[in-house]
């Protein structure tokens, strides 16, 4: 283990503190020895310097997106919106994780602390906080105009229960309202782990499609994405894919593995309330690397042309790659980059050797 960088996202603050003061360590700097890509890669028939990015998560408005992409992270994910108001968890968000061995996908018991160790496990737990559309607007607007050519920010977003008559039209809402902030590609969140590692909306295959088919009838001229959680087997998801054929553009998989973290104690470390917590980081890359697999192949045996974005535990160069190789058309990283900000010119260095 080794101590590691400032991260941009400072995890002994909460979430209201980072969204006004952040980010912090190098992202509060202008890059040094920018590496840029000669030769653009395709995503989505665009150019894009280099089909990596920072996921939903850690860009928290226009100040984090501004720095991710002037650090090379040429898909970046604004922090998923609602449609209304929506308070954050209280501290802790975001704690240190100590798995032994590989995380599971079975709500494995694991350590949490403040010891921020490299290589870097996390659990975050914030239950999709999200500011008013006149603020939040306005914002990811800036944020869009401040990409550079072959550059891109990505509209995530969640539908909540109860602000409209339905599920299905509060996030054909939430996607309007992104749209008309000019951003280029739409993704939708299925798989916020704060609902319960069992009541994730993307394991509800039906109003899935009910959804998409929303979105897709309200936002018609955008690639839409959905952020999926992990399925241990081909037969779970093909269900999915089938439904979904022709519907969506593609899926950005996977989310995080939800797990039970607690303190030296044995006491849940986020909260006698929040007894569960998405993981994100190192332990979870296998699961990432084997849903990516999946979906490479049942996109084969469908004959579809589904993009793939794949995300979890993409912490260097080699780890980047990895994804490449098993068949992803974008790679995007949260943990890791929030701990080493120069992750996408590390792997632009890395390529044009």
């Amino acid at each position: 283990m080794k101590n590691t960088k400032t991260p941009f996202y400072n995890p002994l603050l909460s979430y209201e503190d980072n969204y006004q003061q952040g980010p912090f360590g190098d992202f509060m700097l202008s890059p040094k020895n920018v590496t840029e890509m000669k030769t653009p890669s395709r995503f989505l028939n665009r150019e894009v310097n280099l089909p990596f990015g920072i996921p939903a998560g850690p860009l928290l408005n226009a100040k984090y997106v501004k720095a991710a992409l002037a650090y090379g992270f040429d898909l970046c994910v604004y922090k998923t919106v609602r449609t209304k108001a929506h308070k954050s968890h209280p501290l802790p968000n975001v704690l240190s994780i100590h798995p032994k061995g590989k995380l599971s996908h079975n709500l494995d018991i694991v350590l949490a602390d403040t010891h921020y160790e490299s290589p870097i496990s996390i659990t975050n737990s914030f239950g999709v906080p999200s500011f008013n559309p006149d603020v939040w607007q306005a914002d990811l607007a800036d944020a869009v105009n401040a990409a550079k050519t072959g550059q891109y920010v990505i509209g995530s977003f969640q539908g909540t229960p109860g602000n409209e008559a339905t599920i299905e039209k509060d996030y054909a809402l939430a996607a309007r309202l992104i749209a008309e902030t000019n951003a280029p590609i739409l993704e939708a969140n299925l798989s916020c782990p704060n609902e319960g590692a069992n009541k994730l909306l993307c394991f509800d295959f039906d109003k899935v499609e009910r959804v998409a088919k929303e979105i897709k009838n309200a936002v018609p001229d955008r690639p839409l994405f959905l952020k999926l959680a992990y399925f241990a087997n081909d037969s779970d998801v093909m269900p999915l894919l089938n439904k979904l054929h022709g519907v969506v553009d593609g899926f950005s998989t996977i989310n995080t593995l939800s797990a039970t973290p607690v303190d030296k104690n044995g006491k849940p470390a986020l909260g006698a309330d929040r007894p569960t917590g998405g993981v994100c980081g190192d332990a979870i890359r296998w699961a990432g690397l084997d849903m990516v697999a999946r979906l490479v192949r049942l996109r084969n045996e469908l004959a579809s042309q589904f993009t793939i974005i794949g995300v979890g535990g993409v912490c260097s160069a080699e780890d980047y790659q990895a994804y490449i190789n098993a068949g992803a058309d974008a790679v995007m990283s949260a943990t890791g980059a929030m701990w080493n900000p120069r992750l996408a010119f590390d792997i632009k260095n890395s390529l044009s050797k």
